[in-house]
């Protein structure tokens, strides 16, 4: 089964900070319910797990997600991921293309296309919702991730008003506490 996915999502910071943010792929990835970066691989990939409820089940995935074709100038990258389920019935891949629109001075979009592949026992289960799955979880992910671009943001005004650089300019991901080395 596969579902093809756009959205645009809009964002409470210029293009240049939402971007930053959309590059930090970590920080990303815990904007996604469900999701979890468990190793970074050497050559920029990740591997990581998703779970997520699909109706009366809960479908947990191990797998990996490769950043291609990353394009600072339009300030688009694609994501390929493909994993399998923890009990090896079923598999599920992901051709994911963003971009950060400017949408004004301290406003922005989030814009995706993706595809979404499913098969096995999940294909067969959560095929029928599979839509209204992706809408929710999608609708979850842009809360976090506004929150994000909007931390990262403030933390850059913060530092512009005070002459001192944000610390590597990292923000923590929402839900997450900042910790000083």
């Amino acid at each position: 089964m596969k579902v093809e996915i756009d959205k645009t999502f809009p964002l409470p910071g210029a293009a240049d900070v939402a971007w930053e943010f959309l590059q930090d792929i970590e920080a990303v990835a815990a904007c996604m319910p469900g999701a979890k970066i468990t190793e970074r691989r050497p050559g920029g990939g990740y591997k990581g797990t998703v779970t997520v409820r699909v109706g009366p089940a809960t479908m947990s995935f191990r797998g990996e997600v490769d950043v291609h074709d990353v394009d600072s100038t339009a300030h688009s990258l694609r994501l390929l991921g493909k994993g399998t389920d923890t009990t090896g019935s079923s598999g599920a891949s992901m051709d994911l293309a963003a971009r950060i629109e400017p949408a004004g001075d301290d406003a922005s979009n989030l814009v995706g296309h993706s595809e979404v592949s499913m098969s096995g026992k999940a294909a067969a289960f959560g095929g029928r919702m599979m839509n209204s799955v992706a809408d929710q979880v999608l609708k979850q992910f842009a809360e976090n991730f506004a929150a994000g671009v909007a931390a990262r943001s403030a933390r850059r005004a913060a530092s512009a008003s005070t002459g001192t650089p944000a610390p590597g300019g990292a923000v923590p991901a929402p839900g997450t506490e900042a910790v000083d080395p």
